[in-house]
């Protein structure tokens, strides 16, 4: 039976899983999909000789001009604490993404009830990474003593974005300005900001890289001799085999390379796992030195 007969005949809400679960010593990980971001593929590397991006796709299989980039948050349990690790792109129709902000629809399937989340962690206030939260009528299915924690650079950062760095599609900017701003406002009450560390949980805790944005965090899940590390927007596909690419959304690239080569090194020696917002779902794997680079290794799914 082929896929198209096999689904008019069982009719599943999903042909592919939105899901997958890990487990870090006594701490429960869950890696959910947000949909996916179809971009330029410019986006992935604007201070990169075009033949060499183009190059870079083909070796890819992935289309030249545009595709799909992946949007994973995560959920983390640990002890009496329910930690969501952003929270995807919620809806902006006049940016036509349909196939996003599916992650609402995605937590409600996974029987995660929003009312059980304690905390959320923000990597950085992009809208891909706030918008959730912002869908008419989420707020008010959320707990009123919703932790919410992000780092103070990152606040302050967004009272007067700089974008001067950027490479975006037109109307992102603007997007991204109004969804933080909103965000802000809206949440104040429950924004928890800090400076460098902080312990959401036992064997929690988010840390201030900057680069990407000057507040971008990644948040280290450790437990029992097992570590996963969420690495938010440090890291995209092409960034092992070329880590000093530049993507569109940094707002200061050189920065935000130094973070990433950093970063995989770091990740490189420990052996840990490594899950990113835009690597292809679920985002599960290793990193392993090639050379001056990267190479990244994917988990056998463990099902």
């Amino acid at each position: 039976m082929n896929l198209q007969s096999a689904s008019m005949t069982s009719k599943p809400e999903e042909l592919v899983p939105s899901r997958y679960a890990v487990r870090i010593g006594e701490i429960d990980v869950l890696v959910v999909s947000d949909g996916v971001l179809p971009l330029p593929t410019t986006m992935l590397a604007h201070n990169a000789a075009p033949a060499d991006r183009a190059a870079w796709l083909n070796n890819m299989f992935l289309p030249p001009d545009a595709f799909d980039w992946a949007l994973n948050a995560v959920v983390v349990r640990s002890g009496d604490k329910t930690i969501l690790i952003d929270a995807g792109l919620g809806s902006d129709p006049e940016l036509h993404l349909p196939r996003a902000g599916q992650l609402i629809k995605r937590l409600e399937a996974a029987g995660i009830d929003l009312a059980s989340v304690t905390d959320l962690v923000l990597t950085h206030m992009h809208m891909d990474h706030v918008g959730g939260l912002l869908v008419d009528g989420v707020k008010e299915r959320l707990r009123k003593d919703l932790r919410i924690h992000v780092a103070a650079a990152e606040l302050k950062f967004w009272e007067a974005p700089d974008f001067t760095h950027t490479n975006m599609p037109q109307g992102f900017p603007d997007a991204l300005r109004a969804a933080a701003k909103r965000f802000a406002k809206e949440y104040s009450s429950q924004i928890r900001p800090f400076d460098d560390e902080h312990e959401v949980a036992p064997g929690v805790i988010v840390r201030r890289t900057g680069g990407h944005t000057p507040g971008h965090s990644v948040v280290r899940v450790a437990s029992g001799g097992d570590a996963l590390t969420f690495a938010g927007d440090a890291v995209f596909a092409v960034g092992f085999e070329q880590p000093e690419w530049h993507n569109g959304f940094e707002h200061d690239p050189e920065e935000a390379a130094r973070v990433r080569i950093r970063l995989l090194r770091e990740l490189a020696k420990t052996g840990e796992l490594l899950v990113a917002t835009h690597m292809p779902f679920p985002s599960v794997g290793h990193v392993a030195v090639a050379g001056d680079a990267f190479r990244w290794v994917p988990v056998f799914w463990d099902y």
